[in-house]
């Protein structure tokens, strides 16, 4: 044997186990939160980030406008008003008025938007024509 003696290798004990903290409550946590949120970096975005906020602002902008314009449009056409003439009926009203509708869809209309209870309607009497 030689003159130094055999050591045994030292063997190092890490303890990974978890330890307890001390969370603060009160003025303390106000306290700790604040800090925290003063040492995290601003939020930063990607090029990807940036570009999908962009498109979904642009869709939110021409939907409003969309809606803006087709209510603005309803809203300038107001109902305009017809005299009856001798022979005329409440069919061919809405047929020539309303030639975007069925005629029985125009005859309801005319009906809703003048109060009438039935399609009988006399010489000079003034119908309020509803925007189709």
């Amino acid at each position: 044997m030689s003159a130094t003696a055999h050591q045994a290798p030292i063997i190092e004990h890490h303890d990974r186990r978890a330890h307890l903290v001390l969370v603060p409550t009160g003025p303390d946590a106000v306290r700790a939160a604040r800090a925290a949120r003063a040492t995290q970096p601003p939020l930063r975005l990607t090029r990807l980030g940036r570009l999908v906020i962009a498109l979904v602002i642009a869709t939110a902008i021409a939907v409003l406008g969309v809606g803006l314009a087709g209510q603005l449009a309803t809203a300038s056409s107001a109902p305009r008003a017809v005299t009856v003439v001798a022979g005329d009926t409440l069919s061919e009203i809405a047929a020539r008025e309303l030639p975007g509708l069925p005629i029985a869809d125009g005859v309801i209309e005319i009906q809703l938007a003048n109060g009438l209870s039935s399609s009988q309607v006399s010489a000079g009497q003034a119908l309020l024509i509803p925007t189709p």
